[in-house]
């Protein structure tokens, strides 16, 4: 069993997709949030959705949806702020949380047992990393550090997910971008095209 419950950060506007959940797109017949679920879910203890709005449009996904507690969509943080404290009122005998970004549906099938062995060798976070570049929403997170990030969110007014990693010894675990990156989001509707051609080769 897993000591890491598993976060999918939905809680963004959508914009350059015209404010569509980008979760619900479909990619080979699939919402990219059933693919997600389908790779994340053996790897964690359980998950939870961060999504603002009306949660009756995720009703059919059959997972618990932690809105932001911070005002404003106030980004990323807001949303990590949000599973943290889900998993600590929820699931108080785990300690870890793992965030990945709804609109990604390649994670890797080994990304919380890799995340969590960097903590286990000290580092606080473990972030994410392909093609020279970390993807600081693709990270483990200790639940113990919950207060830390609301007063950063609230008093500091800390929006950046990197600004608030920085603070911590973290360490970035890289995975291989060929023959696809693991990480590719759907951002735009050329991206779209992207992940059908993905799919269609895997």
């Amino acid at each position: 069993m897993s000591d890491a419950y598993g976060l999918i950060l939905a809680g963004g506007l959508a914009r350059r997709l015209g404010g569509i959940d980008k979760g619900l797109i479909e990619v080979g017949s699939q919402a990219i949030l059933t693919r997600l679920m389908r790779r994340l879910a053996p790897q964690c203890a359980g998950l939870v959705l961060n999504a603002n709005g009306d949660p009756a449009r995720f009703a059919s996904f059959g997972l618990p949806v932690a809105s932001d507690s911070v005002p404003g969509f106030a980004g990323p943080l807001a949303g990590v702020l949000a599973g943290l404290e889900h998993v600590a009122a929820k699931a108080p005998d785990i300690h870890y949380l793992v965030s990945v970004p709804a609109d990604t549906p390649f994670i890797p099938q080994d990304l919380v047992a890799r995340l969590r062995a960097a903590v286990a060798a000290g580092a606080r976070i473990a972030v994410a990393s392909s093609g020279g570049r970390h993807h600081h929403a693709v990270a483990v997170w200790p639940v113990s550090l919950r207060d830390d990030l609301r007063r950063a969110l609230i008093e500091q007014d800390v929006r950046k997910v990197s600004g608030f990693i920085e603070r911590y010894a973290s360490a970035a675990i890289e995975w291989p971008s060929a023959p696809y990156d693991p990480f590719f989001n759907v951002n735009r509707p050329e991206d779209v095209a992207e992940a059908e051609r993905i799919v269609a080769q895997t």
